[in-house]
């Protein structure tokens, strides 16, 4: 599968954003689908995952309550509703797909966990 995310762009703090994923083929369905973020300088973050069927999803905890991912299988696209924007959410935001993972693994957060990555969208926060 190929993931191409896209919707990211300037905003002042506390203002919204919501990020989409877009993945080519026919079985979208079939991935567990995750976001990932990276700010310059720091490591991979994971921010949150969500089921093959969009019934479960997992939030890191400085994104809970925040964020929320979402998808529409029939549109073969994920989401990422993103509130109350802080600057720290400055990063390169990814999205990812996974054949297979446990709820484990979601939990952990790791990117190995993932098979196929998109290219990243650009959020900036500004103060």
């Amino acid at each position: 599968v190929q993931l191409q995310a896209s919707g990211g762009g300037l905003v002042q703090v506390g203002g919204s954003l919501r990020l989409s994923c877009a993945a080519s083929g026919r079985t979208f369905s079939s991935y567990d689908m995750g976001w990932f973020r990276q700010a310059p300088g720091k490591e991979r973050e994971f921010v949150g995952g969500i089921s093959r069927s969009g019934g479960r999803t997992y939030y890191a905890d400085s994104m809970k309550g925040r964020f929320t991912i979402s998808r529409d299988n029939a549109e073969n696209t994920m989401y990422l509703q993103m509130n109350s924007l802080k600057p720290e959410d400055t990063a390169v935001y990814y999205c990812a797909a996974a054949r297979a993972i446990l709820y484990g693994q979601v939990v952990a957060g790791y990117g190995s966990s993932y098979d196929y990555w998109g290219q990243g969208t650009q959020v900036t926060v500004s103060s």
